[in-house]
């Protein structure tokens, strides 16, 4: 069932469908009334000496309980506390009966410590304890997760704050960490098998002939010029609100997560999306937010109405109200097929307005690297259009190895580092780009890259085949090499028509958005569709390390390489 119906037909039917109590259970969750909210802060751990237990428990969603896999019994896992400076252990028992692992996302760690198995370490076998031991280095807002199978989709992440040496540049009364998820109560493999046998399948807000009719989609010929590439332009994100219910550290809408504050205190709220396949767009209404951290580094004051965060990035944003009064924190999927909902609250029990979900976004030509704004499409011949147009042309990709996995490659891509993303356009209020931020402080290393390296990102939609280059990880013989210290430009290239928030391990990037020696650092970046994103990269950690895709169901079918970074003196493999 899709949520569109709208709230003023409900009340006046609802009386022919039970009462009150039978229409608040027509609305969606975001939307139904409550009166409770959850005011409780995550569990959080801190010290030299850490443990923790991944094992099984049964988490409640919105009145419902469903299989999770937990650390410490709880989703979001604790919070993980550390200081810059310090050295910690953290004792890892896995009582599953299947072997799992942690990485510290966006931790700098030796490569033995990253948590990949296969990559840098075997895994923790069922039944055993892994101890990872590392310094601390860095400072900021980063979390953990499983680096195995899909089991990060069933509850195995958490957050870590790590608290700098000396003065925090950010100054706050309070804060809290504010972790973002989606759950589902279908097995993970089982998505995963629907989406490979009809990619489809939990797109519920698929174009219709009533929608036509009632002019809110596309008109009719760009309709049918679609229909003849074989593409979808509400093919936004391929698990959505139809089987995802969207978490606020680890509660439905329903349950009104609740955090509290006094009217006048800066309150400091550490984002991180640790969803498996939704990017969400976080908006307070009636509250401005202050960007001040962008994955755990410090950038310059950004006053936003709204920022998109996409999976695997982590966002600290600063908000003062100044009202004795609740306010709703709304995270609407980037396709708005449902939304999180949490509340901040002077006390326990307040709530505010929820604001209904906004229309659905559509794909456009630009999305497909064809911004195509100013042709005539009616003198165009529909039938030389579909996906192969592109691909006749090697000279377009020259690396990229063509086959079935490949369904386009984009003939004119564009950097879209100054747009907000799909369906932020024209919302009326500032939402931040990546081109807004600005690093707090100087780069740690400022030299022009000695060379330049373009990767592409593909895929099939139809077939829900995923790949770096055209190769998917189980045909790719060997890394991505890099010379230790050397200094790299990476253009990352999006093929297809789905956003990818790409994630390295191991490094910070900068972003080459305009901004010099004070480019904003990363180790997630969201590469829009038909877009692309240039960094430049210090190859500065001795190892392998993963990259890939941090769409859980994207990795998973293939969207994901190792990258070495040896001695210069040592060959390349």
């Amino acid at each position: 069932m899709t949520h569109r119906i709208s709230r003023r037909w409900l009340l006046r039917y609802g009386a022919f469908l039970g009462g009150s109590v039978a229409l608040d259970q027509l609305l969606p969750a975001w939307a139904r009334s409550e009166t409770h909210g959850v005011a409780r802060a995550l569990p959080a751990l801190s010290g030299r000496e850490i443990a923790l237990t991944i094992g099984t428990t049964h988490l409640p969603v919105d009145g419902r309980s469903g299989h999770a896999i937990t650390i410490n019994g709880t989703v979001p896992a604790p919070l993980v506390r550390l200081k810059q400076g310090q050295r910690v252990r953290i004792a890892v028992t896995n009582d599953l009966d299947e072997d799992t692992s942690i990485h510290w996302h966006g931790v700098i760690v030796p490569f033995q410590m990253d948590g990949v198995p296969g990559v840098s370490f075997p895994g923790i076998r069922p039944h055993s304890t892994f101890v990872y031991e590392f310094d601390v280095v860095q400072s900021g807002t980063y979390w953990y997760h499983s680096h195995s199978g899909l089991q990060e989709q069933s509850g195995h992440y958490g957050p870590i704050v790590i608290d700098p040496e000396g003065r925090d540049p950010v100054v706050s009364d309070r804060e809290y960490a504010v972790v973002l998820s989606d759950w589902s109560f279908l097995h993970p493999h089982a998505i995963f098998r629907k989406l490979k046998a009809q990619p489809g399948y939990f797109n519920q807000q698929k174009q219709t002939l009533a929608s036509l009719l009632g002019g809110e989609d596309q008109p009719l010929a760009q309709r049918l010029h679609w229909a003849q590439m074989r593409m979808d332009p509400t093919d936004v994100s391929d698990v959505t609100g139809s089987t995802y219910t969207f978490l606020v550290n680890g509660h439905g809408p329903a349950d009104n997560w609740t955090a509290l504050f006094q009217p006048g205190e800066r309150v400091r709220l550490r984002f991180v999306n640790a969803a498996a396949m939704t990017n969400f767009n976080v908006r307070i209404p009636g509250l401005r937010m202050s960007v001040v951290q962008a994955d755990g580094q410090n950038v310059r004051p950004v006053q936003v109405d709204e920022f998109q965060i996409a999976v695997a990035e982590t966002l600290d944003v600063i908000v003062q109200p100044g009202e004795d009064r609740a306010f709703t924190l709304v995270a609407e999927a980037v396709d708005r097929s449902g939304m999180g909902r949490a509340t901040l609250a002077p006390r326990p029990g307040m709530s505010a307005e929820i604001p209904p979900l906004r229309k659905r976004p559509l794909l456009a030509m630009k999305d497909m690297g064809m911004d195509m704004s100013g042709i005539d499409h009616s003198s165009m011949d529909h039938g030389d259009m579909d996906m192969s147009m592109s691909m006749r042309d090697p000279a377009n990709a020259p690396q990229v190895k063509m086959g079935p996995g490949v369904q386009m490659i984009s003939p004119m891509p564009v950097d879209r580092t100054g747009e907000p993303g799909p369906g932020l356009e024209d919302v009326g209020h500032k939402v931040l780009v990546y081109r807004d931020l600005v690093a707090w402080e100087r780069n740690p290393d400022v030299r022009a890259p000695t060379r330049s390296l373009e990767i592409h990102l593909t895929g099939n939609m139809e077939r829900f085949m995923w790949s770096f280059d055209g190769e998917k990880f189980s045909e790719v013989t060997a890394p991505i090499p890099f010379r230790q210290n050397e200094r790299v430009r990476v253009t990352l290239v999006n093929d297809s028509m789905m956003a990818h928030p790409i994630h390295l391990h191991g490094h910070f990037f900068e972003l080459v958005t305009g901004h010099g020696e004070f480019a904003a650092r990363k180790h997630t970046v969201n590469v829009l569709p038909g877009g692309k994103v240039t960094f430049d990269l210090t190859a500065n950690a001795f190892g392998d390390w993963a990259f890939h895709c941090h769409l859980l169901y994207h990795m998973h079918a293939g969207m994901f390489r190792v990258v070495s970074v040896r001695p210069a003196a040592e060959p390349m493999r």
